[in-house]
């Protein structure tokens, strides 16, 4: 009975991380968790053939290190005040090529170029909202993302 616990637990779809979205491979990232700072922009790093090269995550007024490979374009969107990214969609083949970010006020950012398989990521409970980024990356760019998702810092 035991043995077929820990196998259960052990070949259930549950993951203690969230989900990557990418083929996946070489060194991973992920942004330092800012318990007193929401995300208040994100910085896209874009390849020749639309490939996303690598990505910086805003918290409050300071920039995150940059989490890829070098090089790229850089593209910026921030946030206004009370603002959140509330989903993230995106396409891949190799690398990751394209994210489009939404927020609480309607706005949307685009980056890159469409194509590969697509995915869509947003909280599992409807008052969350985007907190940190990881995923992996290669040389020539990132090959995975995933994405944290809690509430939003409350002022005391």
């Amino acid at each position: 009975m035991m043995l077929w616990l820990t196998l259960t637990l052990l070949w259930s779809p549950t993951c203690w991380a969230g989900a990557l979205y990418g083929r996946g491979g070489g060194s991973y990232f992920s942004t330092t968790e800012d318990n007193e700072n929401e995300i208040t922009g994100i910085r896209v790093f874009i390849g020749i053939a639309g490939i996303i090269k690598s990505i910086q995550v805003r918290f409050g007024s300071s920039w995150s290190e940059k989490y890829g490979a070098p090089g790229g374009t850089p593209q910026e969107f921030l946030l206004q005040p009370g603002e959140y990214i509330t989903r993230v969609d995106g396409s891949y083949k190799i690398f990751l090529r394209h994210l489009v970010i939404y927020t609480s006020y309607g706005h949307d950012a685009t980056f890159g170029e469409n194509g590969g398989r697509s995915f869509s990521a947003f909280p599992d409970g409807s008052e969350k909202v985007l907190t940190g980024v990881f995923g992996q990356h290669k040389p020539l760019g990132i090959s995975s993302i995933g994405f944290d998702w809690d509430y939003p810092i409350v002022d005391p």
